[in-house]
């Protein structure tokens, strides 16, 4: 059977880690016959459960991805099977079986159904990122992935739920081979300020190394704690922040703060305070990079003088010339939130929200 990836731009990073992984894989745009391997998030789940629904060809359906490791069920109710978190060492042995006619139950770290019944196989332990290859540099290619999993239990985030609560790093030496195919470096982590360490405690010891080494490549520009990476606020000090502007080309960093309200930032797990937001913006501004903090409204609970305080913490990070996105809380799969109802935005609340983006002082989608 062929083995056909199903392109979707929204999902370039995963996919560009796949490719390498699948010998003699294709990139299709729509299902065609042989093996069909899907990686979407939920919030492309309608789309694409229409599509392999009404499809016509002969197919083995395999899913993966943040949607389909967290809403299992649902997902075989459209796929034949579900490739669950990492996929590296789980979905080539998957494809082999199919190909050979092997026993798929042999198989771990997946999930498919026998007579309406749903099989999980054995799970697996977290991958060593070393052992595999971010991309091939002959073909489709995606930023960096530095660091794995995160020691924070934030409640609306799959993040820890799929990879695992403990930070597992790329090797410099891993880093530093990818990056000789690209002149702009960018990254992806859950928390760039956090390479090397466990997530909790700064090493910038070691973000200082990666950086130095990478720096030695002539030419290459270096994005560090930007898209699509994030840093957490409690990482952000003067020595961080020096790291960036000595190596670094970009002058802004994206901050997740989530909540101006506190009671809201201790409900949903998130680990830092209010006042380490507020810190960290002025350590950005002190260091002349520009601080872009994203916020989520619609945590369940959340009262108008939540989101009030929220929306003074936005008017107060523009007015030090920092940006701002906002966003409304989709309930994921596998969270604590999954089967709650988001809180309204509260009316006034929302038409200030919509006056800042009117006059271009904030971006995102809230509502």
């Amino acid at each position: 059977m062929d083995i056909n990836i199903r392109w979707n731009r929204k999902n370039s990073y995963s996919l560009a880690t796949l490719y390498p992984l699948l010998e003699n894989a294709g990139f299709v745009r729509h299902p065609v016959d042989g093996i069909m391997v899907y990686s979407f998030s939920t919030a492309q789940k309608r789309s694409i459960f229409t599509e392999v629904s009404s499809s016509n060809t002969d197919s083995v359906y395999i899913a993966g991805g943040p949607h389909p490791s967290g809403s299992v069920e649902e997902t075989l109710g459209f796929f034949d099977y579900v490739v669950i978190g990492e996929g590296e060492e789980t979905l080539p042995q998957l494809v082999d079986t199919l190909q050979m006619g092997g026993d798929v139950s042999k198989v771990a770290g997946i999930a498919y159904k026998t007579n309406d019944n749903i099989v999980h196989t054995s799970a697996r332990q977290p991958v060593n990122l070393d052992d595999y290859p971010c991309f091939d540099c002959e073909g489709p290619r995606s930023p960096i992935e530095i660091s794995r999993g995160c020691p924070w239990n934030c409640k609306y985030c799959q993040t820890p739920r799929l990879f695992g609560h403990k930070m597992r790093h790329r090797s410099i030496d891993s880093i530093v081979r990818y990056a000789r195919c690209y002149n702009d470096l960018r990254f992806t982590s859950s928390n760039a300020f956090a390479y090397g360490g466990d997530g909790i405690h700064p090493r910038l010891d070691k973000v200082e190394k990666l950086l130095a080494c990478l720096a030695k490549f002539e030419g290459k520009n270096i994005y560090f704690g930007t898209f699509p990476s994030e840093v957490r606020p409690e990482f952000v000090s003067e020595d961080a922040l020096e790291l960036v502007n000595k190596y670094c080309t970009n002058k802004s960093i994206s901050l997740g703060g989530q909540s101006g309200s506190d009671r809201i930032l201790r409900q949903i797990r998130r680990g830092h305070s209010s006042e380490d937001i507020s810190h960290a913006v002025e350590h950005c501004v002190d260091k002349a990079i520009v601080p872009m903090v994203d916020f989520i409204f619609g945590f369940p609970g959340e009262t108008e003088e939540d989101q009030r305080m929220t929306l003074d913490m936005i008017n107060w990070i523009i007015s030090k010339g920092g940006k701002v996105r906002a966003h409304y809380l989709t309930p994921l799969p596998s969270t604590p939130y999954e089967n709650m109802v988001p809180a309204p935005i509260e009316p006034d609340v929302n038409r200030l929200l919509g006056k800042l983006a009117l006059d271009g002082k904030l971006t995102g989608k809230w509502a």
